[in-house]
């Protein structure tokens, strides 16, 4: 066969995320891409976007890291969203996004003043604490067209423990700030005052307001994270993917003669079923990335955020938030952090405000996404320490309180890149751990990969240091 020819392929995604999705949707735009010779199949353990791609908070940042992916990550979301009218399928639009510092004043004292230009820790500068690792967050789930809902166990709800509390088994701990903004980021904010538009933050708490405003470089959009990724992965489908959901996969071995074989057990009948013919294999399973490919050190960190149903201005907003010593939740016995918190608010369109709490390591990754247990107590705190500095969603219905695990590449205890390429085993390959900027830099994910195992190589963007291989994976 003239080897210039393209070959017959069976490539099968192993995630339904939304790195599966944009690497089947990308996959099928590829100039060599022919339904006639090659198949494409992605199989997921339980639903599309079932885990963090359905409950992420969506923000998109020309910001955002690794540089290697990101500008061309943000461009691409702005060409899908005016390829398929992203405004209307997944709330894709522009938002300003800044940070607040604010100081909570003890019951019946005064508030602190518009007291702005006041000599303050700055808010930049505070986010460098544990500017290495990153945040997530969540999203509302709407249902896929034309699939089925999953017939196992709803997620659990944990009921915050009162007698750990009273036993004082919950010391104060400092706050898990995992922001978004890395080092080189935070960089880029800049002095500003609390905008008049910014309504829906109670302006006489704040001290401090930094903006991302440097032009050309700190542009923010964002779009909802469960209608973006099962809207992507419908548009792989129609394009000739098959989808298999309920289908969780035990093992990638040899198959008949040159190929290779994808083992999985389907959820609904309990069967074992095998994929033959198999020529390439994307693993593409974010936080159970791991437990396919050991080697590759991905894993999951759980972290929780709560939906509000309020109609308020476009923002995203990181906070910065000193609470005074006598304060605490009130539905807790006693408190759980120190002084200082930092959640992080994301107005959405569709009277929608999302909210990401800190990351906790104390629950280890379930075996499926449907087996996340939420901690309840945890959203609550949440609800709290933003009603301080917010009326208005104090008073805004909450609609949902939800939890998922962040899949990140850990090396040495580490947060190390996100791994996108090929893999020391001819035909399998990687694409997983991109923390927290998994929805934002999934577009360019899906592209590369396409062009990896179409062309070779990766012509859209230098990912070299994103080479699983020099992990030794």
């Amino acid at each position: 066969m003239d080897s210039s020819m393209p070959r017959p392929r069976h490539i099968v995604i192993i995630g339904g995320g939304i790195i599966g999705a944009t690497t089947a949707y990308y996959l099928t735009r590829h100039s060599s891409y022919n339904p006639l010779i090659h198949h494409i199949t992605l199989v997921e353990a339980t639903s599309i976007a079932a885990g963090a791609s359905g409950k992420a908070g969506g923000l998109l940042g020309l910001w955002a890291y690794p540089m290697c992916l990101a500008p061309l990550s943000y461009r691409l979301h702005a060409d899908l969203a005016a390829e398929h009218d992203g405004p209307t399928r997944w709330g894709y639009r522009r938002l300003e996004c800044g940070q607040i510092a604010a100081t909570v004043g003890d019951r019946g004292s005064k508030p602190k003043g518009k007291s702005r230009a006041k000599t303050r820790r700055s808010t930049s500068s505070r986010a460098n604490r544990g500017s290495e690792q990153k945040r997530y967050s969540a999203g509302t789930p709407m249902p896929i067209p034309e699939e089925k809902e999953h017939a196992t166990l709803p997620h659990e709800v944990v009921e915050p423990s009162f007698e750990a509390e009273t036993r004082g088994q919950l010391d104060e701990k400092d706050w898990e700030k995992l922001p978004k903004q890395d080092e080189a980021a935070t960089q880029l904010l800049r002095k500003s005052v609390l905008p008049a538009d910014l309504d829906w933050i109670d302006g006489d708490l704040v001290e401090e307001y930094d903006v991302m405003g440097l032009e050309g470089y700190t542009e923010t959009a964002q779009v909802h994270p469960y209608q973006f990724t099962t809207s992507i992965a419908e548009l792989a489908r129609s394009a000739g993917v098959e989808i298999r959901l309920d289908a969780k996969v035990t093992g990638i071995g040899p198959g008949r003669g040159m190929f290779k074989a994808v083992e999985y057990i389907d959820r609904v009948t309990g069967s074992l079923r095998t994929i033959q013919g198999v020529t390439d294999v994307v693993v593409a399973a974010g936080p159970w990335t791991g437990s396919i490919l050991p080697q590759s050190k991905v894993d999951g960190l759980r972290a929780h955020s709560v939906i509000f149903e309020a109609d308020v201005t476009p923002y995203a907003v990181f906070t910065n938030i000193d609470l005074p010593a006598s304060w605490k939740p009130s539905h807790r016995q006693r408190r759980i952090h120190k002084g200082t918190v930092d959640p992080e608010i994301y107005a959405r369109p569709g009277r929608e405000v999302y909210a990401c709490g800190e990351t906790d390591p104390s629950v280890p990754l379930p075996e499926t996404a449907d087996f996340v247990q939420v901690d309840e107590a945890q959203c609550d705190d949440m609800v709290a320490y933003i009603g301080t500095v917010s009326a208005v969603l104090k008073s805004a219905p909450v609609t949902a309180k939800q939890a998922c695990y962040m899949p990140r590449h850990m090396r040495r205890g580490q947060d190390n890149t996100p791994l996108v390429g090929a893999t020391a085993v001819e035909g399998i390959w990687i694409a997983a751990g991109h923390t927290c900027w998994g929805i934002q830099n999934a577009p360019a994910t899906g592209k590369l990969m396409s062009e990896f195992i179409f062309d070779g190589v990766a012509t859209s963007a230098d990912v070299a240091e994103l080479d699983p291989k020099q992990f030794g994976i």
